[in-house]
């Protein structure tokens, strides 16, 4: 049997279902009737009719992509064989050091504006974040509350020892005044 060439009725319908040749499906059992339809007009007939019809969009499955994103967040498929570039392409040491900085920063921020630590505390603080001498926001906070309770004990020793020094002037006030009067009784005795 003698197939009828129906390429220009997939053209056609191709052209009127706004989609590519290889979506269209052709009724292989009507293949006369098609054959026939040489025109936009007979082909929108066809389609009606459900002898042509476009093909729905094959799936393109995600299944095992997200299978293969799970086992990575578990840490599988990352090893030697598995990476392109370099260990400071895959994570740059910068990237790391702008967020190492940002905690602490932030941290530094809150407590200024908390009125934990003064501006003064901040300053130096902040210089020496940026220095590298807190490797955590754990070891930075240890070290605020550590300078913290040092300056409380400064002030206190300070406190007390203000209060000694008044205690003492009152008392050298107090042996001045006891001496003079009794210098003065002596004079007015005689």
């Amino acid at each position: 049997m003698h197939l009828a060439n129906l390429t220009t009725q997939k053209r056609l319908a191709a052209s009127v279902l706004k989609c590519g040749q290889r979506k269209i499906w052709l009724d292989p059992n009507e293949v006369t009737e098609i054959s026939q339809a040489n025109s936009r007009q007979n082909i929108r007939k066809l389609v009606k009719s459900g002898l042509i019809f476009k093909k729905p969009q094959a799936s393109h499955s995600r299944f095992r992509i997200r299978e293969h994103a799970a086992a990575k967040r578990l840490g599988r498929h990352t090893g030697y064989g598995k990476r392109k570039g370099t260990a400071e392409a895959r994570m740059p040491s910068s990237l790391l050091w702008m967020r190492h900085m940002r905690v602490l920063r932030n941290l530094l921020r809150r407590y200024r504006e908390q009125n934990k630590i003064d501006r003064h505390m901040y300053h130096n603080l902040y210089l020496r974040s940026k220095g590298g001498a807190f490797k955590s926001k754990r070891v930075l906070m240890e070290h605020i509350h550590k300078i913290k309770a040092e300056n409380a004990r400064t002030r206190e020793l300070q406190n007390q020892a203000e209060a000694h020094r008044q205690r003492n002037k009152a008392a050298r006030e107090r042996r001045a005044e006891r001496i003079a009067a009794k210098r003065d009784a002596l004079l007015n005795a005689d």
